[in-house]
């Protein structure tokens, strides 16, 4: 085979109950695109945002961010400082200015404590209620690990098509 197998293709992945494989498969599956993807991307187009939709940086901040915070809430807890401060600063720059290998290094980092978490996640709290925000929406642990795999391609898909968009025109 001359393409690399998708990541659910190459098997069960250790230590994950069978229920939960499909949102670990995705996570890793938006690591390695994430990787590959922004690979040479030019920092001076990482807050590009085309026809004003949000910017490659954004994505990046997101992806991180909303893993975290749907993750933490699957373990039925609220939402630290650092978290807010996080989510307050997605679609702006650092003060000392975001490189791609940092936002890039953030998200993989939150996919290995999503995988974490996942390998410890008791299966038997699947359909356990849990509120998210300070409304306390209805969810469950099962709903909010699926939302974060499914949010996490959505967002992986966008960021693509925002990269090569901003690298095109770019280039014009």
């Amino acid at each position: 085979m001359s393409q690399k197998l998708e990541v659910w293709q190459r098997g069960p992945l250790p230590d994950i109950d069978p229920l939960l494989q499909p949102v670990a498969h995705a996570l890793l599956q938006a690591r390695e695109e994430i990787v590959e993807y922004m690979q040479d991307f030019p920092v001076a187009l990482l807050w590009v945002r085309p026809a004003g939709m949000a910017s490659t940086g954004f994505h990046l901040q997101h992806l991180s961010g909303v893993l975290d915070r749907v993750f933490t809430y699957a373990k039925a807890q609220g939402l630290s400082q650092f978290q807010f401060a996080q989510l307050a600063e997605e679609g702006s720059d650092a003060i000392d200015g975001y490189t791609v290998a940092d936002l890039v290094n953030r998200f993989n980092k939150q996919v290995d404590l999503a995988l974490v978490q996942l390998k410890i996640t008791d299966i038997a709290t699947l359909p356990d209620y849990r509120g998210v925000g300070r409304a306390g929406l209805p969810s469950t642990v099962i709903g909010l690990l699926f939302h974060a795999a499914e949010h996490t391609m959505r967002h992986v898909g966008q960021l693509m098509v925002t990269a090569a968009v901003v690298k095109r025109d770019d280039n014009l």
